[in-house]
Parts: structure tokens; C-alpha cells; sequence
């Protein structure tokens, strides 16, 4: 059964950093794009950032130079380090991959972690 399993969120003030972590377990054939995306209380979800096997990357304007997206395909994770967090980043961050399976393919979520910024 696959797993997304993320770590590193919590609460720090503006200006502060944080580095969340995932990884993803299970039967795993191929992991294509892996991301992070971030939930807001009553707002949609939205990318952060996000990284092709190949290591080509992407970010969502509003996160552009303070955000970076590494991975390791041997150990099939993501980081994400967050640095001169602002209060408006506030939300759940979740994880994404679009995994193929002994069973399934598609896109599978992480169950999320809060970060939190304070003024």
C-alpha cells in the first residue's frame, strides 16, 4: 500500500525557517512529479512547488527565492526548505506524487502538516 508520509512542520515566526520533509513508501514501480502543496483555512489548494525525476522544478510566484524543492530518487523523498516564512504562509502542507504502483498510477496525497507563522 503506497505511503506519503510528511514531517517537519510547526510553528515559527516571521522571517524564520522551516524544512518539511516526505517520503513515500510501498510497492513504488516509478515516481514521476513530486510536490508540495498548501492548504489556507476556507481557500482552495494550491501548488507550492514541485520536481520532475529529472530534477526540473517549479514554484508558485509568491514563494519564488525563499522556497526550495530538492528530491532523492534512491529514497524516494522531497524536501522543502522554507526560508524567510511570512504570516500568509500559513496553512497545511501536504505532499503529492504521481506514483505508479504494483496496483494503481495517478496522483497520491500525504495526510498534511501545519506550519504556522507567526507576526
Amino acid at each position: 500500500q503506497l505511503q506519503l508520509v510528511e514531517s517537519g512542520g510547526g510553528l515559527v515566526q516571521a522571517g524564520g525557517s522551516l524544512r518539511l520533509s516526505c517520503a513515500a513508501s510501498g510497492s513504488i514501480i516509478s515516481i514521476n512529479t513530486m510536490g508540495w502543496y498548501l492548504q489556507a483555512p476556507g481557500k482552495q489548494r494550491e501548488l507550492v512547488a514541485d520536481i520532475t525525476r529529472g530534477g526540473i522544478t517549479n514554484y508558485a510566484d509568491s514563494v519564488k527565492s525563499r522556497f526550495t524543492i530538492s528530491r532523492d530518487n534512491a529514497r524516494n523523498t522531497i524536501n522543502l526548505q522554507m526560508n524567510s516564512l511570512k504570516p500568509e504562509d500559513t496553512a497545511v502542507y501536504y505532499c503529492a506524487a504521481d506514483v505508479r504502483t504494483i496496483r494503481t498510477a495517478g496522483y497520491s496525497w500525504g495526510q498534511g502538516t501545519q506550519v504556522t507563522v507567526s507576526s
